[in-house]
């Protein structure tokens, strides 16, 4: 199973995205066990996921957490914007499997 951490500024809009997500993870029998966090939550749950992504009101972090996350093992990377805003969970949720 693989376990996708989004993180947000509050980690409020991110759960609307994860809702999304988890509709088409189990609309297509995908094992994955998707959160959504505040950025200031993140050191509680490090070792809770197999990637992270970044909405993109906090993408000027990216740099901060990758050299946080790098010697896990665990790739970060930003949701892409339109994705974000539309609230495409099909496509994060693809681009997160594809870390």
């Amino acid at each position: 199973m693989k376990r996708i951490l989004l993180c947000c500024a509050a980690g409020m809009s991110t759960s609307m995205l994860v809702a999304r997500m988890q509709k088409h993870a189990s609309e297509n029998n995908l094992a994955v066990e998707i959160n959504a966090i505040s950025i200031s939550e993140l050191e509680n749950h490090i070792h809770q996921c197999d990637c992270c992504l970044l909405g993109p009101q906090i993408k000027y972090k990216l740099a901060d957490i990758q050299e946080k996350l790098a010697p896990l093992n665990i790739p970060v990377a930003v949701i892409n914007t339109m994705d974000y805003g539309m609230m495409r969970g099909d496509k994060v949720l693809e681009s997160a499997l594809a870390m």
